[in-house]
C-alpha cells in the first residue's frame, strides 16, 4: 500500500454517519475582533488562516492544495495529531453566506459527528465571531469528558489568536 493510498483508506474507516440522535454535545464560544464584519469573514474565507487558528499541539495541517475556493459543497482534507496519533480529518462546506456564516462538517475525522458553524455580527467595537460546534466523540464512553476538555482549549486558544492575528494584518 502506497503512502498516498493510507490517508484514503483511513477516511473511509473514519467516515461519519447522519447526526446521532444521543450523545450529541453543542458549544459556543464568541469573542468580538476588532475590525469590521467584511475583513473578518475574508480572514476565515483564506482556508489557510486556519492552520494559524489551531493550537500547535494539534499538529493541524491543510493537505488540500492551497488556494481553496470556499463555497458550498467544497472539500478540505487536513491531518491533525490527537496525542501523538496523525489522524486524517476531510470536512464539507454545506453553507456559505458570505458575511453572515458559514458551515463546515465532518465528512471523515476523528469524531463520530462535528458540525461546526461560524457566525460573523456587527458589534460596535468590530464583529462578533461566534462558534457554534455539535460535537460527538467516538468511544464516547471514555473519551467524552477529554475530547470536551481539549475542544474547550482549542477554541480558547483560538478566541485569543484570532484578535491578535486581525489586529496584526492591519498593520
Amino acid at each position: 500500500m502506497s503512502p498516498e493510498s493510507q490517508p484514503n483508506l483511513l477516511l473511509d474507516l473514519m467516515s461519519a454517519g447522519n447526526r446521532p440522535t444521543r450523545g450529541v454535545t453543542t458549544v459556543r464560544f464568541e469573542t468580538v475582533v476588532p475590525v469590521g464584519l467584511d475583513e473578518a469573514f475574508a480572514f476565515f474565507s483564506n482556508a489557510a488562516n486556519l492552520e494559524r487558528l489551531t493550537p500547535p499541539w494539534v499538529n493541524f495541517r491543510i493537505r488540500t492544495p492551497l488556494p481553496i475556493q470556499m463555497r458550498e459543497g467544497a472539500l478540505i482534507d487536513y491531518r491533525i495529531s490527537i496525542y501523538g496519533v496523525p489522524l486524517p480529518w476531510r470536512t464539507r462546506i454545506d453553507v456559505w453566506e458570505p458575511g453572515v456564516r458559514f458551515v463546515d462538517r465532518q465528512v471523515a475525522g476523528p469524531y463520530r459527528w462535528w458540525r461546526h458553524e461560524h457566525l460573523f455580527e456587527v458589534h460596535p467595537q468590530g464583529t462578533r465571531v461566534i462558534d457554534q460546534v455539535d460535537y460527538a466523540p467516538r468511544a464516547a464512553a471514555l473519551s467524552s469528558w477529554l475530547v470536551r476538555r481539549d475542544v474547550g482549549r482549542i477554541f480558547a486558544f483560538r478566541q485569543g489568536a484570532l484578535a491578535s492575528l486581525l489586529t496584526e494584518a492591519r498593520s
